[in-house]
């Protein structure tokens, strides 16, 4: 079982620098707080009622209960190296009593840095997004930052308002899917000056960066797979929205390789007509390609789970896989390896995409200048790889 790779050449990594914390002018060259030399005989701190018609629990509402000033509470939320272990022990310790939660948004206004990323992503339930997802925060919540997230359904109007709702909460930088957007959606994201990673497909012009890989290089190098194998009538199928820059790429790709590599070659798509992404509607496309185009040779799916849908259809038939027909994927989930006959497909880094976009926001998040990108490390191309296995 071989596996031929297909990567472009590495952009150098950028070093991750350390997250700092710098005391204020009033707090320079205090030395940590010490605890009272003798402290109030109450054997039960008493809880001073919030002066919040709320009832919420202030920054004082702790300091009274710890027996320590306001600014140390601060001082010790903020710069906890500035304080002794005794002091921060009992300020955590009344933070834990008390309830009380920290007002990030007048904590922001003070530093003026949020600690937040924005993330649009087309559709929270698909796993290759998920994955990205993943990456993205394991990097950033080292360094104290949290995602708030928005899904757009491929919807460019629904889009504009996503990020419009998520700038306006102020984050430090921000991760969107995807590098077709309206001029609205544009503009804000340019007049944002925050740094900005755009993700999945590569563009030559990202309004800042961009991470990924070329959706279509992935189909020539495919289709260049399987007429190397022998393969004569291929025929690609499922689901095309135009508004899915994943789709509307690789069906481009296909129909510009089979014309390429295939001349007088009939070019054969076949559409789900749904949004769906499941087995029924992979085993639906085998049948109507069977019906419609019985000289096919090779059915290419855009997606391993239409793709998976097929093969169990044809074990259920009778069919043989790939002597009838050969099947290829696109995305090689877990399940590829485990079909029988397992499913030649390709593989993308959906998780160091957003591990890779996770470090290049890190980097510019930094407090202090913000960073410009050099030119060659505005457009990061992780690559892919053809997975060759027995269904072609």
């Amino acid at each position: 079982m071989g596996v031929r790779n297909q990567r472009a050449d590495e952009p150098p990594r950028g070093a991750i620098g350390a997250m700092t914390t710098t005391a204020t002018d009033a707090d320079a060259g205090l030395a940590p707080a010490a605890a009272p030399a003798t402290p109030p005989q109450q054997s039960t701190p008493m809880l001073r009622t919030s002066r919040r018609s709320t009832g919420t629990v202030t920054l004082d509402d702790v300091a009274s209960h710890a027996g320590v000033s306001p600014q140390t509470v601060s001082r010790s939320l903020r710069s906890p190296e500035l304080v002794s272990a005794a002091t921060l022990e009992r300020v955590l310790s009344s933070i834990s009593a008390t309830g009380y939660v920290l007002n990030h948004a007048a904590s922001n206004l003070a530093s003026n840095r949020s600690k937040t990323v924005a993330a649009v992503i087309p559709v929270i339930s698909a796993s290759v997004f998920a994955d990205s997802l993943h990456g993205l925060e394991e990097v950033l919540s080292s360094a104290g930052y949290h995602l708030f997230i928005g899904s757009t359904d491929y919807d460019t109007g629904h889009e504009d308002e996503i990020v419009a709702a998520l700038l306006g909460r102020r984050p430090d930088g921000v991760f969107i899917v995807g590098t077709n957007h309206s001029d609205r959606t544009r503009a804000m994201l340019a007049g944002a000056n925050v740094p900005i990673v755009e993700a999945w497909e590569l563009t030559e012009d990202p309004i800042d960066s961009v991470v990924g890989f070329s959706n279509r290089a992935a189909i020539r190098s495919l289709v260049e797979f399987v007429h190397a194998k022998g393969y004569r009538h291929p025929t690609f199928a499922g689901s095309l929205r135009t508004s899915d820059f994943r789709a509307v790429a690789r069906r481009a790709s296909f129909e510009a390789s089979v014309a390429d590599l295939y001349p007088g070659e009939a070019i054969r798509v076949l559409d789900s007509g749904a949004p769906r992404v499941d087995y029924e509607t992979g085993a639906r496309l085998l049948h109507e390609t069977l019906e419609r185009h019985p000289e096919t040779d090779v059915l290419m799916f855009a997606s391993d789970v239409f793709a998976a849908g097929a093969i169990l259809e044809c074990l259920r038939l009778g069919i043989d896989v790939p002597g009838r027909i050969a099947i290829t994927g696109f995305g090689d989930f877990d399940i590829a390896r485990h079909l029988v006959p397992p499913l030649t497909t390709v593989a993308v880094p959906n998780r160091a995409i957003g591990t890779k976009a996770g470090e290049l926001l890190l980097q510019r998040m930094m407090p202090g200048p913000r960073s410009a990108i050099e030119p060659a490390g505005r457009v990061v191309d992780l690559g892919f790889t053809i997975m060759e296995r027995a269904s072609a």
